[in-house]
């Protein structure tokens, strides 16, 4: 059940179901209080976790509806739903959302106050825009992975958490709803374009500060914070 109250209550959101950082976006933005509702494909996708859907947390919190986007029935319904709504947000690969006539330029058409949000893991343009990559392709380039293990070993993965939802999701939430306080102001919209080789990369701002200083050294495992200082390890107790 969405939650009514909360410091995004009665603002709308439409979503076009995905994987990852999309779904985590939009759970902290219904937990905030927006009334989201979730564009999925139809029955037969699992979207890389299979299984019972009550145990996919990132979808808790909302409503959805079943739609074969290639369908041009579909992208009128949703064009409809954005009509009506302060914010849009999708994560397909660049061009992808056009092809559909999804993209910015169909959903501000429908509604020029509308706050259009996508994510992608290069960009929407430059020379990886459409090359294929994960989590961990993202934060390798930024930075991220290089700078978490000890010394003398590899890198450390830390789950997902430094680039689909650290760099990918939360940079998208907090731009999403800046632009919809700045759309309440002015009655246009615009389009919020995150990428998680960004955000990742600019999760890193302090530790490239400390190393452009000289305070930080690019070696795992020999700095005060990725356990190179005995107060900030792991021991067994």
């Amino acid at each position: 059940m969405h939650n009514a109250k909360g410091p995004l209550a009665g603002i709308r959101i439409v979503e076009l179901g995905g994987v990852g950082p999309v779904p985590f976006c939009c759970m902290l933005l219904s937990d905030l209080g927006a009334d989201v509702i979730r564009i999925d494909r139809p029955p037969g996708y699992d979207g890389g976790q299979p299984g019972d859907p009550r145990f996919n947390l990132l979808n808790r919190g909302r409503r959805s509806a079943a739609l074969d986007l290639k369908k041009k029935e579909a992208a009128e319904a949703i064009l409809k739903l954005a009509g009506q709504a302060d914010a849009l947000v999708e994560g397909f690969r660049p061009g992808v959302a056009e092809k559909l006539r999804l993209g910015p330029d169909a959903c501000l058409a429908a509604n020029p106050a509308l706050v259009y949000g996508r994510m992608t893991g290069w960009g929407q343009h430059g020379p990886l825009a459409q090359a294929p990559g994960h989590d961990i392709n993202y934060i390798s380039l930024s930075g991220v992975l290089h700078s978490v293990g000890v010394a003398g070993g590899p890198p450390v993965i830390p789950l997902n958490l430094a680039g689909d939802f650290g760099g990918g999701s939360l940079y998208l939430a907090l731009g999403v709803v800046s632009a919809i306080l700045e759309s309440k102001r002015s009655g246009k919209g615009q389009v919020v374009d995150a990428a998680m080789v960004d955000g990742s990369a600019s999760l890193m701002t302090l530790f490239y500060g400390m190393f452009a200083s000289g305070y930080w050294k690019d070696e795992r495992g020999s700095n005060r914070l990725d356990s190179g200082a005995p107060w900030y390890n792991v021991y067994e107790t």
